[in-house]
């Protein structure tokens, strides 16, 4: 049923009059230039022009402007309604929409992929005609600038331009969110604009790359101008923005019921609450107790500090897992990403190093160079997955750098210089050089990654697969009653409600170091620093001050896992348990029966380092007596006489040949360069 405009106009009076004059009234004073109205209070109040608003938005919407300014209250001109809250019947996939959807209101979910500048678009002219002084108005309603053709007075062409209305405008590109997808579909885009007080400033905020959002909008199409000039008959679709707001994205963001925050409180006053967290963390994956308290500690996170220095230090906490193959890296990565919000998982050889941090790209639709945000960026204050991170090309692992200790991603290229921010946890799977893991060999040479990234780990636990009897017939029993019963094992903490904790945990809990959990943790480092102990003049660095931070940062986790304000001695003895549990696996140096981050850190363990200092001596001594050319064999000869063996200097002789510092001139002679 067709209303006509006067009487649209005089029902919106009504409404807004009766449901939103204060609104408008506190709106108009502080200088907004928008009202927001419920969609379900409208269609209560007059399903009529409900039906009218969703089957033909850009009149009624027109309707509703007339009837605010014909309020008679000062700066309601120019003013815009914006609605939200449509019935779940208006909601549309990007994949779904078709022509027979244009021009009618819809809202559509998804993920902004990319966002350009702000621009002033021309809405209206008016024009002057120079003969007959006749004005002209003409709505810029298209993409190209459209001139009136012709005067009443016959004349054409020609006409003076007196003014022209400019918005401000922005594009945005929504993409899908992958939850809603299935099978191999991948990821529809569409352009959305968005204009007027859409783009101020705070709104500016709530749509950067990566944020999940909710648009309410009119489907418009566009023309496509082909390169000759001409319109092709194909048409390219738009939705022009109505409202857009941000749907929960981060653990900061998820809202919590009074009911839940009771549920919340029981299980931190639980005596057994925390080994029932660490237990729902991935109920069906057995063993592994350990892994699964420090990946409940990583969503649990530090607290991010800002000094007056401006120094940030970060509150997340990376953990790499390093696997033989088949022991369930995979399945813990996955499950993880579930239980955080913003949670990605990414996979080896399909990562670029564009991919990972960001890509600049071309932008089609305002024309010049955008940025687009990659899997760091789009789940920062979230929680990326990176399996395979071993079969990663170099250079891809090394745009990760940064993200890892500083969380930020700078960006210097076309002429985009840029830095964002990149506030994500990272928890990273790997296998081993050979595949597997030598039972006998050492942990950290056959952990193939470069150094310079395994530093920026806070944990690096490796997982052996060695048989044992009684520990596999458990498993097997496990695995297999799985596949008979799949819902067997029901976490005692459902999904839902640990996500909740974990969220609540985060909002609400910003731990401080009390004194005794700082002794606690200053005498730990103390005795590992003092354990290193002096070999031939170099000592064995056991830990540095990475793992100080490490330590401080497991705490204060601990703590918020327990919903407690202060960090305690006791969390700093579960945070010492767990790196004293990493550094004895990874660190651990058979030959001195000390640990020794250097393995780790840089790939030289100090006892080599030693070896190789002693060596070079004995190199420059010879030369000052033999000259250039020195037998290998009087250099074994002299080191034996310090006390190395033969193995080791050959060793040592191979890493400086390796590095450059000595060379063979001719068979069993050594020369420095």
């Amino acid at each position: 049923m067709e209303i006509n405009v006067v009487e649209q106009i005089k029902r919106f009076q009504d409404f807004i009059d009766s449901n939103y004059y204060n609104s408008l009234l506190e709106n108009a004073r502080k200088g907004s230039k928008s009202l927001l109205i419920d969609f379900s209070e409208l269609s209560k109040y007059d399903p009529d022009l409900a039906t009218e608003l969703l089957d033909a938005p850009e009149e009624t919407i027109k309707a509703i402007e007339k009837a605010i300014e014909q309020f008679d209250v000062d700066g309601l001109s120019n003013f815009k309604i914006r609605f939200h809250n449509l019935p779940k019947s208006q909601n549309i996939m990007i994949r779904d929409i078709r022509s027979k959807h244009i021009n009618r209101l819809f809202f559509i979910e998804g993920v902004i992929r990319r966002k350009s500048d702000v621009r002033p678009q021309v809405t209206s002219a008016r024009f002057e005609c120079p003969v007959c002084g006749n004005i002209m108005n003409v709505l810029q309603l298209e993409g190209t600038f459209r001139e009136p053709t012709r005067c009443g007075c016959g004349r054409k062409g020609k006409f003076v331009m007196l003014d022209k209305e400019l918005v401000d405008a922005q594009g945005i590109v929504v993409e899908e969110a992958h939850e809603n997808l299935e099978g191999g579909e991948q990821p529809k885009r569409i352009n959305v604009l968005l204009t007027d007080d859409l783009v101020s400033p705070l709104s500016e905020k709530r749509t950067s790359p990566g944020s999940k959002v909710e648009v309410v909008g009119i489907v418009k199409e566009v023309p496509i101008i082909s390169r000759s000039g001409a319109k092709s008959t194909k048409l390219d679709l738009i939705v022009d923005a109505n409202h857009i707001k941000p749907v929960e994205g981060t653990f900061y963001e998820v809202e919590i019921t009074e009911e839940e925050e009771k549920e919340i409180l029981e299980i931190a006053n639980d005596p057994k609450g925390y080994e029932k967290l660490v237990d729902s963390i991935a109920p069906s994956i057995y063993g592994y107790e350990k892994i699964k308290e420090a990946l409940l500690l990583q969503l649990m996170g530090g607290v991010r500090k800002v000094r007056m220095d401006k120094i940030v230090s970060r509150g997340d906490m990376h953990i790499l897992l390093v696997g033989d193959p088949g022991s369930g890296k995979s399945a813990l990565l996955k499950r993880i990403t579930q239980i955080a919000p913003k949670g990605r998982y990414v996979s080896g050889k399909g990562i670029s190093g564009a991919g990972i941090t960001a890509a600049v790209v071309r932008d089609e639709f305002l024309s010049g160079w955008a940025l687009e945000a990659g899997a760091m960026v789009l789940s920062s204050d979230g929680l990326v997955c990176v399996d395979e991170l071993d079969k990663m090309g170099s250079e891809d692992r090394a745009a990760m750098h940064e993200a890892l200790e500083n969380q930020t991603v700078s960006i210097s290229k076309a002429n985009i210089q840029a830095t964002l921010i990149a506030r994500t946890t990272v928890l990273a799977a790997a296998n081993p050089k050979f595949g597997r893991f030598d039972p006998y060999g050492i942990i950290a040479e056959q952990i193939d990654l470069p150094p310079t990234l395994i530093n920026r780990f806070d944990l690096i636990f490796p997982i052996k697969d060695l048989p044992e009897e009684t520990r596999d017939e458990k498993m097997a029993k496990h695995i297999l009653t799985l596949h008979q019963t799949p819902d067997m094992q029901e976490p005692e903490i459902p999904t839902e409600i640990l996500k909740k904790y974990i969220a609540y945990a985060r909002q609400r809990v910003n731990p401080k170091l009390t004194d005794g959990a700082l002794e606690e943790i200053k005498d730990f480092y103390l005795k590992m620093r003092k354990s290193g102990g002096s070999e031939a003049g170099i000592k064995a660095i056991p830990i540095s001050a990475r793992q100080l931070e490490a330590l401080v940062r497991l705490s204060e986790a601990s703590a918020r896992s327990r919903l407690d304000d202060r960090v305690t001695r006791k969390d700093a003895k579960k945070a010492i348990e767990l790196l004293d549990y990493c550094l004895m696996q990874v660190g651990f140096d058979k030959e001195t029966g000390k640990i020794d981050i250097d393995r780790i850190a840089t790939g030289i363990a100090a006892t080599q380092r030693s070896h190789i200092m002693v060596l070079k001596d004995i190199i420059g001594e010879l030369e000052a007596k033999l000259g250039k050319a020195i037998p290998i064999d009087d250099v074994v000869a002299e080191a034996k006489n310090r006390g190395l063996d033969e193995d080791k200097v050959e060793e040592a002789l191979e890493r400086l040949k390796r590095s450059g510092d000595v060379f063979e001139p001719r068979r069993g002679f050594l020369s420095r360069i």
